[in-house]
């Protein structure tokens, strides 16, 4: 990953979380890292606690973002999930979203899959 796609990554996700934040959630943790996995945001949406992966793309040349969250890469979102919820002692519902980024349009999908 080259210096300019780490800098565009960050970009995108700076606009997806400022658009979660524009929808009501409270943002706790962004870039959350663990053996288990990454998730770029985790965010209370009143009780639940969601765990978004944000996906961007420039053109529809390999599909829409959202299609590249895999069941492999929602797996690993999940154990990254279990874990963090695990390490804070907490007890709350859970979801899983994608915000999909195509050019600018932002698409918020919530309950974008179920636990694996």
């Amino acid at each position: 990953m080259t210096a300019n796609t780490r800098a565009l990554g960050a970009q995108k996700e700076e606009l997806a979380a400022e658009f979660l934040e524009k929808e009501g959630l409270d943002i706790v943790e962004r870039n959350f890292r663990c053996r288990q996995g990454e998730v770029d945001i985790i965010a209370y949406d009143g009780d639940t606690l969601c765990f978004i992966e944000v996906k961007y793309r420039s053109s529809l040349r390999f599909g829409y973002p959202e299609e590249s969250v895999t069941p492999k890469k929602q797996q690993r979102i999940c154990r990254t999930s279990l874990y963090y919820i695990y390490s804070h002692h907490l007890e709350c519902n859970v979801r899983y979203d994608v915000v999909s980024i195509l050019h600018d349009r932002i698409r918020y999908i919530r309950n974008a899959f179920e636990y694996r």
